[in-house]
C-alpha cells in the first residue's frame, strides 16, 4: 500500500509463519484485474511473466492458468512451498524459486513481463531497479501493484483493524488513506510509465474466510506469537459474529502502474 512502511517498529515479521493461511484464505485481485492488465498487453497466452515478492504465487498461478509461462521467486521458504503445493494440487505449471528481488536465478532479457503486487516496498530499490532492467526483454513492462481493503470506507475492515492494534499497536499497516499516487516509487526515474488504474470493488468473504485473510496479515500471522495469535482469532470470531452476517463483501481497492523499458 502507498505510504505504509516496510517495517513495524522493530517488530520482525515472518511470511513464512503465515503461509498456510495465506494459501488457502488471503485472496488475489479479482478477474477484472487482470482483464484491465490484459487490455495494457501483459499476461497475454505466450509471454514470459515473472512475479517478485509471489508470496503463494497468487499471480504467477494465474497468469499460469490463463496461457503464460509463470515464474515466481520470493524470500520466505515457507511461502514458496505453499506456492508450489498449490501449483501442484491445480495442476499448473509454474517455476518457483526462494530468491530476494535483488539477485534473480534466471538469465539477462528471459521475461516479457515483471510483476511485483504489494511487495515493492520491502524491496532495495536501487539493486531491484537494475535486476528487472538486466531481467527484461527489450520492450518489456514492469506492473508494480496493490490489492488492498478500505478500513475508511469499509465497517468490517475497520473493526478488525482496530483489533489487530489491539494486539499489535506497532502495526504499521493500518487505515491506509486509500491515496493512489500517479507514479509509484518514484519508478520513473527508472522507466517510462506507459499505463496506470485504480478502481474500487467488493470483494467476497465468509466469516470463516475473512478470519482467515487476517490471520495472513503482516499485523497478526507473520508476526505475533502463535498464543497471541490465537487468542486474536477467537476475539475477531466473536467481533464478526456481532458485527457480520455469515457471508458479506469487503470494499478493496485495486491499482497497478505499468513501467515499460521501450522509448514511448
Amino acid at each position: 500500500m502507498h505510504g505504509i512502511p516496510a517495517h513495524d517498529s522493530g517488530r520482525s515479521i515472518d511470511w513464512s509463519k503465515t503461509s498456510s493461511d495465506y494459501g488457502q484464505h488471503r485472496p488475489g485481485p479479482p478477474a477484472s484485474f487482470y482483464a484491465r492488465l490484459r487490455a495494457l498487453g501483459v499476461g497475454l497466452p505466450g509471454q514470459r511473466v515473472l512475479d517478485l515478492g509471489t508470496g503463494t504465487g497468487l499471480l504467477a498461478r494465474e497468469f499460469a492458468a490463463n496461457g503464460c509461462v509463470a515464474s515466481g521467486t520470493d524470500i520466505a521458504q515457507g511461502q514458496i512451498e505453499e506456492a508450489i503445493r498449490l501449483a501442484d494440487a491445480a495442476n499448473l505449471s509454474c517455476d518457483f524459486h526462494v530468491a530476494g528481488s535483488e539477485m534473480q536465478p534466471f538469465p539477462d532479457a528471459t521475461f516479457d513481463c515483471i510483476t511485483a503486487m504489494q511487495c515493492w516496498l520491502y524491496f532495495d530499490q536501487e539493486k531491484t531497479v537494475a535486476e528487472v532492467k538486466r531481467l527484461l526483454k527489450p520492450g518489456g513492462v514492469l506492473v508494480t501493484a496493490h490489492f488492498s481493503w478500505l478500513a475508511r470506507l469499509d465497517a468490517i475492515a475497520k473493526a478488525s483493524e482496530q483489533l489487530v492494534l489491539k494486539f499489535n499497536p506497532q502495526w504499521g499497516g493500518k487505515d491506509w488513506s486509500g491515496y493512489v499516487p500517479p507514479v509509484q516509487y518514484e519508478l520513473d526515474k527508472h522507466f517510462p510509465l506507459a499505463a496506470m488504474f485504480w478502481y474500487d470493488e467488493a470483494i467476497p468473504f465468509t466469516r470463516e474466510s475473512w478470519r482467515g485473510r487476517m490471520r495472513a496479515c503482516r499485523g497478526t500471522g507473520a508476526t505475533l506469537p502463535e498464543d497471541q495469535l490465537a487468542q486474536f482469532d477467537r476475539e475477531h470470531d466473536a467481533l464478526l459474529k456481532e458485527i457480520a452476517g455469515e457471508e458479506f463483501t469487503v470494499q478493496h481497492r485495486i491499482n497497478a502502474h505499468v513501467f515499460t523499458t521501450a522509448t514511448l
